[in-house]
């Protein structure tokens, strides 16, 4: 099965309780442990092998490095009761300039661990009220609740998670 998925084209309803932050707090922590149990054992050469022009296995998970700080910026956008969240940066190609395929895979989890749990406390000492702070996502164009927001980020942890699963059983032998 592709993973054709286009994240920019995806659509999300939030329509869940705000109660849900617990979860989504819990699942969030699990990332970094599921991503690790996914890329650690393979073999630098399957991590660095490309699909065409897509991303390798090593840049999907090194994306998770790309990225913690817009989250990261997003949490700050909500809890400073800004209007509008902070847009991605797309245009910079910042997954593709950081060269994540000259990294050490070890690092780039290790990193990413590192930031993932500094998100993590930082949800962690809020407050149950605080997940039902409401700003606008500039790309979606709708508001959105901080628990929505870390729901919007766990989608995108599956979503590459799912690249990372489809590109190992290609390059299975």
């Amino acid at each position: 099965m592709s993973h054709k998925e286009n994240w920019l084209e995806k659509k999300f309803v939030f329509d869940f309780p705000v109660s849900r932050y617990v979860e989504l707090i819990q699942f969030l922590r699990e990332t970094p442990t599921k991503l690790e149990a996914l890329v650690k054992q393979l073999p630098r050469e399957k991590l660095l092998r490309h699909e065409g022009d897509s991303w390798s296995i090593q840049e999907n998970a090194g994306h998770f490095l790309t990225t913690e700080p817009l989250f990261q910026g997003r949490l700050d956008d909500f809890l400073n009761q800004e209007p509008v969240l902070g847009p991605a940066n797309f245009e910079e190609n910042l997954t593709d300039k950081a060269h994540y395929d000259s990294q050490d895979i070890r690092w780039i989890l290790a990193e990413f661990r590192k930031l993932r749990e500094i998100f993590i406390r930082r949800l962690e000492a809020l407050q149950p009220e605080d997940f039902g702070r409401v700003a606008l996502h500039p790309r979606l164009n709708q508001p959105m609740r901080l628990c929505d927001s870390m729901f919007f980020e766990l989608e995108h942890d599956r979503h590459h998670m799912a690249r990372i699963e489809e590109l190992i059983d290609l390059w299975r032998e």
